[in-house]
């Protein structure tokens, strides 16, 4: 099966003519398709609101269309945050949703009124301390145990160093309500990239039910359920996009069910997608520049995975495709590498490839989440730049590349600096 990119060889030749690989490139028009479809698939709920994963793709310009379609954002440090107010989001705009959370990240959150997503009980006191306690305010649920939704395994949460226990959720409500707190919000990431229709409606009934029991037991008001992140994204070619359509009607049908007769029905459902809404639409650009004959065959592009992590990080697939070769045989099988000094530096291991000469670019989907992101400076190779194709056809510059002057820039020593960017 085919996994084609979203840009045509004669488009990337004409943006390599102006910018030079590796860059990663994101698609404005796919970006805006997948907000507008998980708008229309929650339309059915009046408060609903996807809050983008800001650690996914966190630049402006991305950030900026994302506004455009509704979306907040949900921020987890305080770069994140500076980040959503020079944007102009504010208030419930924004989910602060950290853990093992600084002092002064608590007080940013609160003078911009954001919404806090509280990861665990001890943070109550810590909180009332540094930026004060809300009047609403989201409790992040872990069920512990292992996840099964029918016959399928999607993970074990008591292994997870995020969110608090039932018990813990019902004593900090309790705590939380003699400080003054009025509104609670819900929130648990069970799975990451869940390729399943039925994770969502899963994790929406966990967190209905025990929304259900804190307003029973409690007679606590809850203004919001967040389903968090975790549907996932096809990365091989025989793999599908979860059908969000599907999963909306679910979810509205357990709402329906439990949440309004439950006396909830006023509940917002909200979402934290990041790898979702923008992972499809990036790619990262890259460049033949070496071949290697010894044990194996071996390409070598001018990216690394300073540029791409998921691969040496996680063992994580990420299809490739040769431009202007798309149709070509895949009859050479190669080890896609790097350069750095690490054995893991491999986008693709014994892949089956049209034959690469040098020069040839070379498209790794699937990057326009926790690409450029996850990126580092190890054998301090450099960051590379961000490009947006628009809906036009047209193309620009978000992020320019790293260069040595900003690798060394954090260095002090004015004597050693001089020297080694001259």
């Amino acid at each position: 099966m085919q996994k084609m990119p979203f840009v045509s060889c004669e488009k990337l030749q004409e943006i390599t003519a102006k910018y030079p690989t590796p860059f990663h490139l994101y698609n404005e028009a796919g970006i805006r398709r997948t907000a507008r479809e998980l708008s229309a698939a929650f339309s059915w709920n009046g408060g609903f609101r996807e809050y983008f994963a800001v650690k996914a793709c966190p630049n402006p310009f991305i950030l900026k269309i994302l506004k455009e379609e509704g979306c907040g954002v949900d921020c987890a440090s305080m770069a994140e945050l500076k980040l959503a107010e020079a944007l102009g989001f504010h208030g419930d705009d924004i989910m602060f949703s950290s853990n093992e959370t600084p002092a002064e990240e608590y007080e940013y959150a609160r003078k911009l009124d954001a919404i806090i997503n509280l990861d665990d009980i001890t943070h109550i006191d810590f909180l009332a301390e540094h930026g004060g306690i809300p009047e609403k305010i989201c409790l992040r649920f872990n069920p512990g145990g292992e996840l099964l939704i029918g016959s399928v395994y999607m993970g074990q949460p008591d292994v997870s160093k995020f969110g608090m226990t039932r018990q813990q959720i019902f004593a900090a409500a309790q705590r939380l309500m003699q400080l003054g707190v009025k509104q609670f919000g819900l929130h648990a990431l069970l799975a990451s990239n869940a390729a399943d229709n039925s994770y969502y409606p899963a994790n929406a009934m966990i967190l209905f039910e025990l929304a259900i029991e804190l307003h029973e037991k409690l007679d606590a008001e809850i203004f919001m359920v967040n389903l968090s992140g975790g549907v996932g994204i096809p990365y091989k070619p025989e793999q599908r996009m979860p059908d969000i359509r599907k999963i909306g009607e679910s979810i509205e049908t357990a709402f329906q069910d439990v949440m309004i007769p439950a006396g909830l029905g006023s509940a917002a459902i909200t979402t934290e997608l990041g790898r979702y809404m923008t992972g499809p639409h990036g790619c990262l650009v890259a460049r033949a520049i070496h071949k290697k004959h010894i044990y194996k065959e071996y390409i070598g592009l001018d990216a690394c995975a300073v540029n791409l992590m998921r691969p040496a990080m996680y063992d994580a697939y990420h299809h490739i495709t040769v431009a202007g070769k798309e149709n070509a045989l895949c009859d050479h099988v190669y080890d896609v590498v790097g350069s750095l000094c690490e054995n893991n530096d491999k986008f693709a291991i014994d892949r089956a490839l049209p034959k690469i000469d040098d020069g040839d670019l070379v498209v790794i989907h699937d990057t326009g989440a926790h690409g450029y992101s996850m990126g580092y400076n190890y054998n301090g190779k450099l960051k590379s730049a961000e490009i947006l194709l628009h809906e036009d056809g047209s193309f620009s510059l978000i992020r320019r590349a790293e260069t040595l002057s900003d690798y060394f820039a954090t260095i002090d020593f004015t004597e050693y600096y001089d020297k080694i960017v001259k």
